[in-house]
Order: structure tokens, then sequence, then C-alpha cells
């Protein structure tokens, strides 16, 4: 079978090769950079289309970036990774199959591996977790599930991309076996567990070269030892130059049309600065990639679809959820909540939110959305309260909700004028839904390069009284109301973070009377703002944010605290949002936003309400100083369009929860490894923590965590048998089994997560005292027991040694720890490596 696939891979190749020599220099050229800002070049003389591709990890997005078409909204990844289940998350790479085929995708830019170096990450939300052999397998499930349909996985962002301050310009200075362990691992992981078919390279710089132009990381590591065939494609925007990326095997730049290549690609062969041979290289590998999704002889794109809100795919989305949400603490089995509490409190600034998931490529329209209110609401036989409890907005909340276009229909009127002068007519007039207009890649291509346009809509106050307005462009923008100038953000220089390269919020405060209809305006173009930036394009792209928000004067803590101790029981539901984390930026704080509020909240309902459970929405650790205070804590993550009926599942008992940590959550931002080197200095941060990040750096100075990595309660209580070894010695060539009788001791059915890690208790390099290595997640009925298998490899004890250079598995003896968390170990079983053997992938 191997010798046949072997012919068949020759037989490809050579194909392959033709169809490259059949391409005039030009063709070749044209096809390594993007046709527009998600597709590929067409080929129309071979009879291949355009390659589409569309974010992102947690959902097909299609083609827009804002309020496009309708799409299935996953859990997050953070959140698919506390399942610890590999067989979902294949079943959820499947399924984002089909959403990418609906969007008339072929590429999903999807899984993001990042590991999580600090709790501050903004895209921490976006990946896995902060170890990486659970982030590999993972992924490796997901990428399997996602090409066995056809659509290929880009697997990202290529390399050493841990946090989003200065993204584009930081040099993350990585010492190689730390690269090699950590943040290479999961990449190699499912590159020989799933060969994805493209991956993406990374903004950031490493150890002095960027990502998309770096030889060590792209040829030495990548294409010489792991062999990789597929198609690398640089992150949208990060292509850092025309020769050398070429050259190190970054295949496309995207997005287009070209910047980087293009006319500078083709001087640059003339010149003779680069060989046709290398051309030639990427030209095959991108051509591989339009026959592995099908698009040789398929050059019509169709239009994108909405059909597939499937009650399927809403059951696994619901699975999904309940599997990944972790209960971190239950005393006195507080949860679930019985038929005896009758009356509950829901409070929270999240409670009638749907918070669905994070900021930037993540984000998308959902189907639909499900709030924590009204799915507890929707429990038969109960009675609910409710009380806001905080405002956490990090800017104003949209104006969305209450604007209506002139002709009395929901939403806005957009305006576009060619050129950047506005005018008499529009040439293009849109209607859109929200009032975050971010036109990155939505902008009619009627109107570039150079465009302006208006934002035309009507509010009608709820109250009156002094009102506020907030209002951010990306370029040059006014915002009137009534015809009166309020907001001038024309010529601004103070850069925000919303849309990636936007102003700060400018807010403005006006009276206004209730049910009185009012006039907003806004007038702003895609000319590059701040002026004078270096580098800059005279235009790149538009766009404008209006915020909203009526001024009550209400105690919101005094109004939980008098309806939370009417109630039998007080759910709070706490946490951040989309605007907190995101791709873009950086948390600041692993405290709760905003000012304390949340904080003050918690400890305020606690006092007036015994049974009080606090479900916390983050895709990251946050600090919890009242975790002394409740008796219930769950990590409620973001769980996508069934987000609220997952959290009703959970607290009624309706599921059990088998949630995990993948991460481990400090109690103080202090505590975690990177915070002596975070987020660096002078455009430069070093990885000074070296391999010990997570759970390693907390086991190695035994530090007290608020909760370690593994850990996660059920409903049900499970007992570990003795861990047994089906062979004493492990050699290069065979694999042992680690065997643990668990039970469940419980009264409920209940599934939970028996871990492996190796200990090497003497090794030549300072190694970490454990590592996970292998997991299993299983399903048991009350009293019943059964046995569970780990498989051990060469991959399970090795380390990387730059001395080799290479992997060994060192003679000695290794302890198989088998545990319910990193910090809860049941059992311990030996074996050993009697003579040590090395090997490079």
């Amino acid at each position: 079978m191997a010798g046949q696939k072997n012919v068949d891979n020759e037989a490809e190749d050579a194909k392959l090769k033709a169809m490259v020599a059949r391409l005039s220099e030009d063709k070749k050229i044209l096809l390594l950079s993007g046709k527009d800002f998600w597709r590929t070049q067409p080929l129309p003389e071979l009879n291949v289309g355009s390659l589409k591709t569309t974010d992102g990890p947690n959902g097909a997005r299609g083609e827009f970036f804002v309020d496009g078409t309708p799409a299935a909204l996953f859990p997050c990844g953070i959140s698919l990774a506390a399942t610890w289940n590999i067989e979902l998350l294949q079943r959820v790479g499947s399924t984002l199959a089909q959403e990418a085929k609906a969007k008339q995708a072929q590429v999903l830019l999807a899984p993001t591996v990042c590991l999580h170096r600090s709790p501050l990450g903004g895209r921490n939300f976006e990946s896995f977790s902060e170890d990486p052999v659970l982030t590999g397998k993972l992924a490796a499930a997901y990428i399997n599930g996602l090409q066995s349909r056809g659509v290929a996985a880009t697997i990202k962002h290529f390399v050493a991309n841990e946090q989003e301050t200065i993204r584009m310009q930081i040099d993350c200075i990585v010492e190689e076996r730390v690269l090699r362990e950590l943040y290479l691992k999961p990449f190699e992981i499912a590159i020989r567990d799933a060969d994805p078919w493209a991956l993406m390279s990374s903004y950031n710089l490493v150890n002095g070269l960027h990502a998309d132009m770096n030889p060590f990381t792209l040829q030495k590591v990548l294409r010489e030892e792991w062999k990789f065939k597929g198609a690398v494609i640089s992150d949208w925007g990060g292509t850092n130059s025309t020769v050398e990326s070429v050259k190190a095997g970054c295949d496309l730049e995207m997005p287009g049309p070209p910047n980087m290549r293009g006319q500078a690609l083709k001087t640059a062969l003339d010149k003779g600065d680069i060989s046709i041979r290398d051309i030639d290289e990427s030209v095959e590998r991108l051509l591989r990639l339009l026959q592995r999704t099908g698009r040789f002889d398929a050059p019509i794109e169709e239009p994108e679809e909405t059909t597939l809100d499937s009650k399927e795919t809403r059951n696994l989305i619901r699975d999904a959820g309940v599997e990944g949400i972790t209960l971190l603490k239950n005393e006195n089995e507080v949860l679930p909540l019985g038929p005896n509490v009758k009356k509950i409190a829901v409070i929270g600034p999240n409670a009638k939110r749907a918070i669905a998931g994070g900021g930037g490529s993540a984000s998308l329209k959902p189907y639909y959305n499900t709030t924590p209110y009204d799915s507890l609401c929707a429990v038969p036989d109960r009675e609910f309260l409710f009380a806001q409890g905080a405002q956490i907005d990090k800017w104003l909340p949209l104006a969305s909700n209450i604007c209506k276009t002139p002709s009395g229909q929901p939403g806005i009127v957009l305006e576009f004028y060619k050129g950047d002068k506005f005018g008499d007519v529009p040439l293009i007039t849109q209607n859109r839904s929200k009032t975050d207009l971010f036109l990155w890649d939505s902008a009619p291509v009627e109107v570039l390069p150079e465009y302006s346009f208006k934002v035309k809509t009507i509010i009608v106050p709820e109250t009156t009284g002094e009102h506020k307005f907030g209002f951010q462009s990306v370029g040059p923008g006014r915002l009137f109301v009534n015809k009166r100038l309020l907001i001038d953000n024309w010529d601004w220089t103070e850069a925000g973070e919303a849309m990636f390269e936007a102003s700060v919020e400018v807010l403005a405060t006006i009276y206004l009377e209730a049910g009185v209809p009012v006039e907003i305006l806004v007038e702003s173009t895609n000319e590059t703002r701040p002026k004078g930036k270096a580098g800059a394009l005279s235009h790149k792209y538009g766009g404008c944010r209006i915020g909203y928000r009526e001024c009550p004067s209400v105690d919101f803590i005094q109004e939980a605290v008098e309806v939370a101790s009417q109630a039998d029981a007080a759910v709070i539901i706490v946490g951040l949002d989309a605007e907190w984390e995101s791709e873009g930026y950086d948390r600041e704080s692993m405290d709760l936003p905003k000012d304390g509020s949340q904080d003050r909240l918690v400890s305020a309902v606690a006092k007036a309400n015994k049974r009080t459970i606090v479900v916390n929405q983050s895709g990251s650790p946050v600090s919890m100083p009242w975790v002394d205070e409740v008796p219930a804590i769950l990590q409620g993550w973001y769980q996508g369009q069934e987000a609220g009926n997952v959290l009703a599942d959970i607290i009624f008992g309706q599921a059990n929860p088998s949630g995990k940590l993948p991460v481990t959550f400090p109690k103080r931002l202090e505590d975690n490894p990177a915070y002596h080197n975070w987020p660096g200095e002078n455009k430069r941060v070093v990885y000074g923590e070296g391999l010990y990040i997570g759970y390693k750096h907390y086991d190695r100075l035994g530090c007290e965590v608020l909760f370690p990595f593994g850990h996660g309660l059920s409903y049900t209580k499970f007992s570990y048998g003795d861990a047994t070894v089906s062979e004493m010695l492990l050699q290069e060539f065979n694999k042992l089994t680690i065997s643990v009788p668990i039970t469940n001791i419980g009264a409920i059915a209940g599934k939970e997560i028996i871990q492996l890690y190796i200990r090497d208790p003497k090794s030549r390099l300072p190694r970490p005292e454990k590592e996970l290595r292998g997991f299993a997640k299983i399903e048991l009925q009350p009293g019943e027991t059964q046995k569970v298998e780990i498989v051990v490899d060469k991959y399970s004890v090795g380390y990387y040694d730059t001395a080799i250079p290479g992997w060994i598995a060192e003679a000695g003896e290794f302890e198989a720890m088998i545990g319910s968390s990193s910090q809860d170990i049941h059992c311990v079983a030996h074996f050993g490596v009697q003579e040590s053997f090395t090997w490079i992938f």
C-alpha cells in the first residue's frame, strides 16, 4: 500500500510539473499573488478557477469581514480545546468544511495553534492551549475532519505569534530548543498526523527575520526536515519582501492585488535576483493546492449560500459547547439547580447579551444567537428576575439597535462615491444593519482605489437628557447630528484598537428629547491617517464605528443586590467580550472590566444570596478576587450561537459538565511566566521563560495557582485504579501502552478526561517537572468501570538537543503519571529506555 501511494505521489508530481512548464513566466508570477482580498488568480488557459479563502477557526464567514452571509458560529478555539475530545474536533472540522463549501470557499484559514504564552494574548481565545501536545493533537483532528471533505486547512500562524502588540514588527527572540519543543511542536504534530494542505506564515519576525521570509523555519524545518509539500500563504498584508519570501518558500502573497510581488517580482527575475526555478517551486505547490481542493476543471464560482442552518449542525455546536464548559468550583453541590430552586436571579452585564465569540478574523454573522437570560427563562416552572449589575463596554455600544433608514427600515444607508471628494450623486448605495462599518474587504470594487462615503440614519431617543455619541474612523471622518457637526475626526493622530487601524473613540455629549427623531450623518474617506505615516499608502481602506448611549442614573449594584436577595439562587454572568479580546491588540490586565465593577458586583451579590453561581465568559484567564466568596464557578468561554442554551443545559443538569482547562488560571498576573518579558521593548520580545510556560512554570516554582491546567469538575465522581505498562522498555520503533481502570462512583453518567504526563527524573539537559504526552476522554455510567489505554512512543520521551542536532530519547527510567489535572496525579507507572537514540522528524 505504501509503495502504491509513493507511485501515485510521483505521478501527481509529474503532472503538476508538466502544468508548470506550460505556463508563461508572466502567468507564474501572477499566480504568486492574490487576485483580490480572498481569491487567487484563475488560470483560464488551464480551465483552473480561483481559490476562494475564508476565515476562520470557529466558522466559515464568507466574503465579507463584517455583516456578511450568515454562517454557523462554533465555540471558540479554547472552548473546543477544553473538550479534550479528538473525535468531537474531527466532527467540527468536517462540518466546517460543509460551511466553507456553502460560502463557495475551498480554503478555510484555520486552525490557529499559537500557544498561550501569557494570559494577556489578544487571540488566546482563538487558539487552543498553553500545551503544544494538546494543541497539536486537537489541531490534527480538526484538520483531518476538514480535509476529509475536500476543503483545505490553513494551519496558522507559523510561528511564535503569541502576542498582538506591534505584531507586524515585533521580533520574537526564541532559543532553538524552546522553538522546537514548544512553538513549532503543534505544527509538527499536525503535519505528521494530518498533513494540512496549507500553512499561513505569521506577521512577526523570528530571531531577526520576518516569518514569511525566514529560511530557518520555512526551509530548513518545514520543507527539508518535515517534508511539507503544502502551500505557504502569507498572513494578510504579511509579505515583507519580493525575492526573499519566494526563496524561503512563502508561495502566495495575500491579499491581492500584489504589493510586494507582481511587477516587482518580474523585475527581480529579469535582473537575475531570483531564478525561475524558485518561482516554479511555489507555482507547483499552489497548483497542488488547487488540485486537492477541486479547482481543476472548475472555473466558475457560484454565489454564497445560507441554507446550512441544519438541526445536525445546531446539535453539534450545542454538544461541543456542553463539553467545553468547565466547572471550576461546586461547593456543597450547589449545581445543578434542582426543581426546589424556584426563583432565580439572573444578573450581570453579559446576561442579556450574546457573547458568542472574540473579535477580529474569528468573528462572523451567525445564523442566530442565544443569550443566557433567554435560554434560562425557557426552562419551565421557574421564576426569573433580572438585573444588569454593571456596564463593561470598552467603547460605547453600537447605535445599530435603534437606527432606522430614512425609509423606516432598520439599519443605515451607506453611500459610496468614486474619489475622496464626495459628489452630488453616490455611485453605489447600500443598506447595512450595523454601525461598525469595517470596509476592509467590503468597499465596492467600482469605487476603488480612492473613495469617500456617507452614512445616513435616524435614531429616536427613548429618554430625555444628555446622551453620548462615540465615533471612530479609519480615515478622516466627521459625525453630524441634525446637521450640526458634533465630532470632527478629520485629521486624527492618535490610533486606537478598533478595526485594526482606526482612531481612538472620540466622545461627545448632546441634549436630546425622548421621542424626537434625530438625523445622523457621517462623512469619511479612505485616505490614510494619521497623515505622514512612514511608508503608508495615500489611500488604504476606510470605515467607521458609531456608538451611542443614553445615560441613565442607576445604581447597578444596588439593583442587583435587591434582586438577588429575593431569589432562591443567583446566577451572575460576567466576563469579557469581542471588544476586550480580539485580534489586533492584547489585553492590558487580567482583571474583569470595567474599573472593578464586576468584582464588586460578584462580592455584593454573594453577600445577598448564599447560593450564588458565577459564570465567567472569556477566552483566557481572569482574576477572581471573589473566588472564596461564592460556592460555584463555571468557565463559560465563548460558545458560539448556542451559548445560552449550553449554559442552561449545564445549570439545570440537562448535561453533566466535562470540560477541563487547557490553560492554567494563575492567581495574579504577576505569577505568569511571561510577566517579565511582556510585551517586549523597542520592537523586540525575548522569550526569557524558555521551556517553562503554563503549568511547567508553576510546577517548577511550586507556585500556587487559582485553577491548574487540566482541572475541571463533574456532577459525578471518578475513581482511578493502578496504572500498568504493557512493556518495560521503549525502543525507537516500538510503542508502549499505559493502562488504568477508571470507575464512575457517582450517581449519574459522566465523562472524564484522563491525562498522561511523562517525567524524566534524570536527564542530561534540564527538563520540565512533567509534560503532557497523552490523554483520553471516556463516558461512564454510574458504577461502570473502563480500562483506559494511552500510547507512549518516542515522541513522548524525547527532547531537542541542539548539540546533536536533533531529538533524543535518553537512556534511563521514566515515570508515566496519570492524573485528572496537572496537579491531581492519581497513579504512577515506570518504564525505561535502554539505549539512547535520536531522530529528526
